[in-house]
């Protein structure tokens, strides 16, 4: 896992999460895949980033609540931006703005970001059907002053 940022407490946590993580790598791929598409306008690009950011930016969002109920419903905003995404990437497949090869290899680390995303919710929703989500937060008291 990358190291974004050496301060650390526990609103930051969510930079832990494998999802989080693959949801940085897929707005990298599209960033670049963006700006190589010839003639890509500029509403159309700015919807592909667009997407691509809000899906980490929502699990960190999520995250950050601290209620199960305010988490899952900004994990299912970033499922929708995947839905989103891939819609918009296999339009351009079509109209042959991208190559099949560029194409599976967005579609690769796509799905891999949908599914561990869709594993999050569903094991987020057993916690909130079984009542063992626990909102507190369980750490020592920390100075978080910068170093």
């Amino acid at each position: 896992m990358k190291e974004h940022t050496k301060r650390r407490n526990i609103n930051r946590g969510y930079m832990k999460l494998g999802v989080w993580n693959n949801g940085i790598e897929l707005f990298k791929i599209c960033y670049h895949l963006a700006g190589k598409i010839p003639n890509l306008d500029f509403k159309l690009k700015s919807q592909i980033l667009d997407a691509s950011q809000s899906i980490s930016s929502n699990i960190a969002e999520g995250y950050c609540r601290r209620s199960i109920t305010e988490y899952l419903h900004f994990l299912n905003i970033a499922l929708g931006s995947t839905g989103e995404l891939l819609t918009r990437l296999i339009g351009l497949k079509e109209i042959d703005l991208l190559t099949e090869k560029v194409f599976d290899e967005f579609d690769q680390k796509h799905y891999e970001v949908e599914n561990k995303l869709l594993s999050l919710i569903k094991s987020l929703q057993v916690k909130q059907n079984d009542g063992s989500w626990d909102q507190k937060i369980h750490e020592p008291n920390t100075n978080y002053e910068t170093p």
